[in-house]
């Protein structure tokens, strides 16, 4: 038996395709859409004794949620979070995890402007609040304003900053807290994919040994982002924290990112220092997900 498999953008071109090639008494066997338009399965009867084997179909794809529709999701990803509801899905495929705000100094890595800074200040309001005073440390004083912004926070909350541009004093500034006193590091804005930005964040890391967590603003591209993620991953950070998620209409980079294998913690939700930081967990980013557009006033 002669079997002929052939694709065409409509069935009747591959049909009369097929009666070309294998003539009249060719028998159909199967027919299905694939991408760019139809397949046809034919056989036609010859005098020998090999079996005819016919591979199965491809499983069908599973429809898209469509809380994740709109949000750019990768496609491979967006798959995986279609079995079952949202939610658990989302717990089965993401990590999600409670900030390390504990002993080890807490470090913030993120490309430049990501709200490392702000981020920190909130964290520092956090501990204030709860009745513990955290040592402050910024990495980023070489780049205009960084240090001056997170200075401006220590004063208003009375806290000890320490300024450590280089592996050495950083090493220096942690040696000189009081025991068992956390520690919030600013690092600076790093280009992940720039050797030499790698390279000096590697050796701030390496001083520190401290948990790292990645910033990442929302509403990125999501092949950028988990390219992103993915080279400070590299680097050492186990964790996101996500910023700009109130004012990101999409959130597909956000998935990528926490896709590669860091941990979902909290997100920036404003600018606020008391409160512009929200726990993420499985069911609160499903909301969140589906949550229709922010509609845009007009000018």
């Amino acid at each position: 038996m002669k079997l002929r498999v052939i694709r065409a953008a409509r069935l009747s071109d591959a049909l009369a395709q097929l009666r070309a090639e294998l003539g009249e008494d060719a028998v159909l066997l199967s027919t299905r859409r694939v991408a760019g338009g139809v397949e046809v399965t034919a056989a036609l009867d010859q005098l020998d004794d090999e079996p005819l084997m016919i591979a199965p179909d491809a499983p069908r794809a599973r429809p898209i949620p469509p809380a994740l529709a709109r949000h750019n999701v990768p496609a491979v990803l967006a798959q995986r979070l279609a079995e079952g509801r949202l939610p658990a899905a989302l717990e089965s495929v993401l990590g999600f995890a409670k900030l390390p705000l504990g002993p080890a100094p807490l470090l913030l890595a993120g490309p430049p402007g990501a709200g490392k800074t702000l981020t920190t200040a909130k964290l520092a309001t956090r501990l204030v609040l709860a009745g513990t005073r955290p040592l402050l440390i910024s990495a980023d004083g070489r780049r205009a304003g960084a240090a001056e912004q997170l200075a401006a926070f220590a004063r208003v909350l009375e806290l000890p900053l320490a300024i450590a541009n280089t592996p050495s004093a950083l090493g220096k500034a942690l040696a000189r807290r009081a025991a068992g006193q956390p520690v919030l590091v600013d690092l600076p804005g790093c280009d992940p994919f720039n050797p030499a930005g790698a390279r000096a964040l590697a050796a701030m890391l390496e001083v520190a040994r401290g948990a790292c967590v990645l910033v990442l603003p929302a509403g990125l591209d999501a092949e950028e982002a988990a390219e992103t993620a993915t080279a400070f991953q590299l680097l050492g950070c186990r964790y996101l924290l996500p910023t700009r998620l109130d004012s990101a209409r999409r959130l597909g980079s956000v998935l990528a990112a926490a896709a590669v294998g860091l941990k979902l913690t909290e997100a920036g939700t404003g600018p606020d220092a008391s409160d512009g930081l929200e726990p993420l967990s499985p069911e609160g980013l499903a909301r969140r997900l589906a949550a229709p557009p922010a509609v845009q006033e007009r000018a």
